[in-house]
């Protein structure tokens, strides 16, 4: 028995049939649309539900994730940026150019989420700008929640169907 053949069967790198990827697509949009601005929706729901110390901590925790997302991007947003940037351009290259199925799978995860950390960042800086608390606080979280549902559903369709399309490319079946 050869030994990297073993390893390299057990790493299987074509990804859109590999269950561990789905798997793994479906836990990294279950937790960005749990975790809004690092804060557990729960959270959110609780405190709008019963109020006084619940909503002090929701606004407490809000302010602290909000100074902490807002002074790691006006510290090393750019150099954050510039690095996400040149590994999404490499992995699109390798992927799609290349035809690394790996490598579009990563793509096609890491895309969407660098998205949705942008816009955590803008929301971030509005609930900052608007010192909101309360009510308006609560609709701030919700929405960014809502929108990064849409974005997840989105990407998953899309995923989807380029797996299911890369799954029919190399197909076993003879033809």
């Amino acid at each position: 028995m050869d030994w990297t053949i073993l390893i390299f069967d057990l790493i299987d790198l074509r990804s859109f049939s590999n269950l561990w990827y789905w798997i793994a697509l479906a836990v990294a949009w279950s937790s960005a649309s749990h975790w809004v601005l690092g804060i557990p929706y729960d959270m959110v729901l609780r405190a709008r539900r019963v109020g006084g110390q619940a909503e002090q901590d929701l606004t407490d925790i809000a302010r602290v994730n909000v100074s902490r997302i807002l002074y790691i991007a006006d510290e090393a947003g750019v150099i954050l940026l510039a690095l996400l940037c040149f590994a999404v351009t490499t992995l699109i290259l390798t992927g799609f150019v290349y035809g690394s199925e790996f490598a579009q799978a990563l793509v096609l995860i890491l895309l969407p989420l660098s998205l949705v950390g942008m816009m955590s960042v803008a929301t971030a800086r509005k609930i900052r700008d608007g010192a909101e608390a309360g009510e308006a606080l609560h609709r701030r979280l919700a929405l960014h929640r809502i929108t990064v549902q849409v974005i997840g559903m989105i990407s998953i369709f899309i995923t989807a169907f380029w797996g299911m399309l890369q799954n029919f490319n190399i197909s076993i079946l003879p033809g």
